[in-house]
């Protein structure tokens, strides 16, 4: 069954103590500052009221990784956030446009408007300025990563359990995914610390100087994570070679038990060997059966006996 996108009602908020959702139209003429949330197919007028200009076509679509860039009169970014859940699936898009009054979020998927709601509910001082609205808004969705990567590294500490008590039939099928899903976390986590970096310049002087504490904030945050992250993509190559030590162990011992049982039947077939050689004068050759039988037999003991003095079996 395909899953409908949820609708996403073109919202205002007003920046101030609280996100306080607006309703009436009228209030915009003498607007201060605000967050408008919107969908791609009303994007446009959006941000004519926002007044913000912006040229390029909104494709949400496109969006494959996150970053900002600052134009004339505002700041543009846009953000590709993988779903925590299925981190190689797919991904929450969403562009936000930034000048010195507003800010203008658009997304399709109704992830925003959840986010904004959980703000709402867990910050008592959720958006006095728009740089507060940004930092919560950025850290919300980034609030379950650690508990994420956590959840990763037992994964990794059961792994590599099962390793030492030699459980390594589905390793590969488990340890695969694991690596790529680290991998995608690592590269996205540093797409985030580019992004605060770039809104921490502030280049087009669209943040008060004051409250470029919070862009730090949001950059350091993200390079714990991306640390976090880098530790765990090498604790996993460290499982992956304990389990590699594990594989050749056991070819290792495989390839002695082979070579025992060859060493045992080499003498063997060299006695069988010569006395299937059917000469007409060949001592033996009669009344030599026993006699071979006990040889053999001698020659197996004492070769089970020297390895096992040996300690090889």
């Amino acid at each position: 069954m395909v899953k409908t996108r949820e609708k996403v009602t073109p919202v205002i908020y007003k920046i101030g103590e609280r996100l306080v959702p607006i309703e009436n139209e009228t209030w915009e003429k003498e607007r201060p500052a605000a967050v408008f949330l919107t969908d791609s197919a009303h994007a446009e007028e959006t941000l004519k009221k926002a007044g913000i200009v912006y040229d390029n076509e909104i494709k949400l679509a496109k969006i494959g990784f996150c970053k900002v860039e600052n134009q004339h009169e505002c700041m543009v970014g846009t953000l590709c956030i993988p779903k925590l859940l299925d981190v190689l699936g797919n991904k929450y898009r969403m562009y936000f446009f930034v000048n010195q009054l507003n800010v203008v979020i658009v997304d399709d998927d109704a992830f925003a408007y959840k986010l904004i709601q959980r703000i709402q509910k867990k910050k008592a001082r959720q958006a006095d300025t728009k740089e507060r609205f940004i930092y919560n808004f950025f850290a919300e969705f980034m609030s379950r990563d650690l508990e994420i990567l956590i959840a990763y590294e037992r994964r990794l500490l059961q792994m590599e359990e099962e390793v030492t008590r030699d459980e390594v039939e589905s390793f590969e099928n488990e340890m695969m995914p694991i690596r790529r899903e680290l991998l995608n976390l690592r590269s996205y986590y540093d797409e985030i610390m580019d992004l605060g970096k770039e809104l921490e310049e502030n280049e087009n002087g669209i943040f008060l100087e004051r409250h470029l504490k919070y862009f730090g904030t949001l950059t350091d945050r993200a390079d714990r994570l991306m640390s976090k992250t880098q530790h765990l993509l090498e604790y996993a190559q460290q499982v992956k070679e304990a389990y590699q030590s594990q594989i050749a162990a056991r070819q290792n011992n495989n390839m002695q038990f082979l070579t025992v049982i060859s060493t045992i039947f080499f003498p063997l077939t060299l006695i069988t060997g010569w006395f299937g050689m059917n000469f007409y004068d060949m001592p033996g050759l009669k009344s030599g059966y026993y006699s071979v039988c006990v040889l053999s037999v001698v020659v197996v003991v004492v070769s089970l006996h020297f390895f096992k003095k040996k300690k090889i079996i």
